[in-house]
């Protein structure tokens, strides 16, 4: 789990728990759950900076809260983790073993290789 993100407001050390964005063309603010990642254009409010904040005159507020229910792990999602859990937890099968190599000089057989003596070479 990542460090906490703090409310953007200045001196303020609480945590996030929403974002505001501003849409111009629009003239709206809107307030809604924390993002999942801190964007540039965004900011991060804590539950007392959204609960007071204001848009400026002519503006709409947007605020969106999000489903309680959204927020809890589905049965989905709990038979995949625990499909993950119960992989991990299995043992790889043993290696396949590897196949004896024939031997290269084996009975009454030569080897593929001889030494070749040049024309002035001796043999002893």
């Amino acid at each position: 789990m990542g460090p906490v993100r703090r409310c953007t407001k200045p001196g303020c050390r609480r945590a996030a728990v929403a974002t505001l964005t501003y849409v111009y063309a629009d003239s709206t603010a809107v307030l809604g759950p924390l993002a999942t990642y801190a964007e540039p254009h965004c900011y991060d409010l804590c539950s007392h900076h959204g609960q007071r904040m204001t848009a400026p005159k002519g503006w709409e507020i947007v605020r969106l809260e999000p489903d309680p229910d959204a927020l809890r792990p589905s049965s989905g999602d709990l038979e995949l983790l625990a499909d993950l859990v119960r992989e991990a937890g299995r043992t790889p099968p043993p290696p396949a073993p590897v196949p004896a190599m024939p031997a290269v000089n084996g009975p009454g057989r030569r080897g593929h290789l001889r030494v070749l003596r040049g024309e002035g070479d001796s043999a002893g």
